[in-house]
C-alpha cells in the first residue's frame, strides 16, 4: 500500500466499516476483512513516528527562530554601540551621542523582546495546532480499533 497520511488511512478505514456488510440478527455488527483492516492499522503505525517527527522539526524551528531573533538583536546593539563609540568625540556631540545610542540600544532591547514574544507566540500556537492534530488523529485511531474489536468480538 502507497505511503498515505494518518487522516486518509483512518478515512480509509471509516470507508472500510462503512461499505461493510450488516450480519443477520446481530444489532447492527458487520463482517470486515480483518486482513485489509490490519493493513491499514499497520500503515497508521508507520505513518505516525513520521508526524511526530513533523513536531519535532517544528519546535526545531522554534529554537532556530529564537536563535535568529536574539542573534539579530545582539547585532543591533553591537551596531548601536560601535555608532556610540563614533559619536563620542566632542562634549556636546558626546551628550548628544550617548542620547541617541541609548535610544537605538533600547529601541534594539525593546526590538529584541518584542521578536522574541513574537517567535515564542507562533511557535506556541503551531505546537497547540499540532498537539490537536495529534490528538485528534490518535482519538481516531482508538474509535477504529475499538471498533474492529467489537467487529471481531461479535463475529465469534
Amino acid at each position: 500500500m502507497k505511503t498515505m497520511r494518518v487522516e486518509e488511512l483512518i478515512e480509509e478505514l471509516r470507508e472500510v466499516i462503512g461499505d461493510a456488510k450488516n450480519m443477520p440478527f446481530s444489532g447492527g455488527k458487520i463482517i470486515v476483512e480483518a486482513d485489509h483492516v490490519k493493513d491499514i492499522l499497520d500503515d497508521i503505525d508507520d505513518n505516525l513516528p513520521q508526524e511526530v517527527r513533523q513536531a519535532k522539526a517544528i519546535v526545531a524551528d522554534r529554537a532556530q527562530i529564537i536563535a535568529d531573533a536574539k542573534k539579530e538583536a545582539e547585532q543591533i546593539i553591537r551596531n548601536a554601540e560601535e555608532r556610540k563609540k563614533t559619536l563620542v568625540n566632542q562634549n556636546e556631540i558626546v551628550r548628544q551621542a550617548q542620547a541617541e545610542a541609548n535610544d537605538i540600544i533600547n529601541d534594539a532591547q525593546a526590538k529584541s523582546k518584542e521578536l522574541r514574544k513574537a517567535a515564542n507566540s507562533y511557535i506556541d500556537d503551531l505546537m497547540a495546532r499540532t498537539d490537536e492534530l495529534m490528538t485528534a488523529q490518535v482519538n481516531e485511531l482508538k474509535k477504529a480499533r475499538a471498533g474492529l474489536k467489537n467487529t471481531q468480538r461479535s463475529g465469534n
